[in-house]
């Protein structure tokens, strides 16, 4: 007599939905597969669901705090005053500037100042690296000046450049290079030896090497480095634009709280980091996409 087993074998399962995948809430096809998580980068989701619940949370505690007067004490301004402030902005500008023109500026500073610090910092990182001359060279300067503050070197920038736009974008410039040299040294340190004999066993020259086996193993680090370059030069904003800045968020800012104008301040600083936030997304998804073999081997 035959049984049958259908009704004893067990049942798939339900393969969740793409929406759960997207929240982070539900494993997807890649994190599902594995047995051990913990210790495993790769395997931790996106947690959009935590985000959005942090928000919101942030929002609803801003909205009731708004309500009942509790941030007055700590001179915040309402929620109300500042989307009526925002209102007042998109139409009107600040000091005769559309609130667009002040955004771009400071983008453009911080664009500029990233690109010409990753410009000369890379291969100053891949000299520091790859030669024991570029070292001896570079390694004093290096590790003298990393540490100043940028703040610090305002009055000497002036005095250098003038007030005018080169010395700000000289300033983020100075922020990201230092960073950017760490990163690409570090890049070159993590290069496994065993792919460079293996390259130099098949016949590779050393600019075929750097090509095709420092560079490429080099990238994640450096990326790194590019968004913490970011970062910083966002933080950094304010401060370029203190030299005689009439334009940008940060010197928005700085004349706002001259006139006690909370609810500027605190949209000036969301504005930062809610440009900055994007550019980290925007940042992260390149990197999946140029670097695929990150964390691989």
């Amino acid at each position: 007599m035959m049984t049958d087993t259908t009704e004893n074998s067990p049942k798939p399962t339900p393969r969740p939905s793409e929406l759960a995948i997207w929240l982070g809430i539900a494993d997807n096809t890649f994190t599902r597969q594995k047995t051990v998580k913990f210790g495993d980068s790769s395997a931790v989701n996106s947690g959009r669901a935590y985000s959005i619940l942090t928000v919101a949370l942030l929002l609803g505690l801003w909205l009731a705090a708004s309500a009942f007067g509790w941030i007055r004490p700590i001179y915040w301004p309402s929620i109300d005053a500042v989307f009526e402030r925002l209102s007042s902005l998109i139409s009107n500008g600040f000091r005769n500037t559309a609130l667009w023109e002040h955004i771009w500026v400071s983008v453009y500073r911080v664009i500029s100042g990233v690109f010409f610090g990753t410009l000369v910092g890379v291969p100053l990182g891949l000299a520091m690296g790859l030669t024991t001359i570029g070292r001896g060279l570079l390694d004093p300067i290096v590790e003298f000046v990393r540490p100043i503050p940028p703040l610090a070197l305002i009055p000497l920038i002036i005095l250098w450049f003038g007030i005018d736009e080169t010395a700000k974008i000289f300033l983020l410039f100075l922020a990201a290079l230092f960073i950017m040299i760490i990163a690409a040294r570090s890049g070159v340190a993590s290069v496994k030896i065993s792919k460079v004999h293996a390259a130099y066993s098949l016949g590779a020259s050393k600019m075929q090497i750097l090509r095709h086996v420092i560079l490429p193993n080099a990238l994640p680090e450096i990326f790194t480095g590019l968004r913490t370059a970011m970062g910083v030069c966002w933080g950094t904003v304010v401060a370029a634009e203190l030299v005689a800045a009439d334009k940008g968020v940060g010197s928005m800012i700085m004349i706002a709280k001259n006139f006690l104008q909370t609810d500027t301040v605190v949209i000036g600083i969301t504005i930062i980091g809610l440009i900055g936030y994007g550019i980290e997304m925007l940042m992260r998804f390149a990197e999946r996409k140029l670097i695929p073999w990150k964390g691989k081997g």
